[in-house]
């Protein structure tokens, strides 16, 4: 386990562009982080969690640029509401540009976007802390970053953009949209 200081900063860096996985503070709640560009890290995850095969896993993004960067536009009045605890689904990825700094530059360092899920076992309460990561998934991970207690405490909201421009809601969360 590290802290989230520059020195836990370069080791998460490291690691995930090296194909590891990592638990991160976010601004919601802890994540379970590996970089999309080494897929066995990607199946860590889902192994890690106990998440079904068929259910896909967002990406945390250090900001609007990098997801267009990825090949997706977001609709502007949702990119709006980022940085935040807002997922956006558009075609078959789900973004989010999290209100975390230490967390949006360790995005940078990886090329701007990270595969996440929650840091918890798949249908279990998501982690708000490095102890409760830790204890849940950390264990199989590489690293542990500890930032101390989550802010947000809960969730994103997940909203799906459709193919006519309207919103639906796939999960409730803090951000009314």
């Amino acid at each position: 386990m590290v802290r989230s200081d520059a020195q836990g900063l370069d080791d998460a860096a490291r690691g995930l562009n090296a194909g590891g996985v990592v638990v991160i503070p976010t601004d919601t709640v802890y994540g379970l982080a590996a970089h999309p560009a080494f897929p066995a890290a990607v199946e860590r995850l889902y192994t890690i969690k106990g998440r079904a095969a068929k259910k896909p896993i967002a990406l945390l993004a250090a900001d609007a640029a990098a997801v267009r960067a990825f090949g997706y536009e977001v609709p502007q009045a949702l990119a709006d509401r980022w940085p935040g605890a807002l997922t956006v689904v558009v075609g078959p990825e789900g973004f989010r540009v999290p209100d975390h700094a230490w967390t949006r530059e360790l995005l940078r360092r990886c090329g701007g976007v990270l595969r996440v899920t929650s840091a918890n076992l798949s249908g279990q309460r998501a982690a708000t802390d490095a102890p409760r990561a830790l204890a849940d998934v950390g264990l199989s991970a590489d690293l542990v970053v500890d930032d101390g207690i989550s802010p947000g405490g809960v969730p994103s909201t997940v909203v799906r953009v459709k193919d006519d421009g309207a919103y639906e809601i796939l999960r409730p969360g803090p951000v009314e949209v």
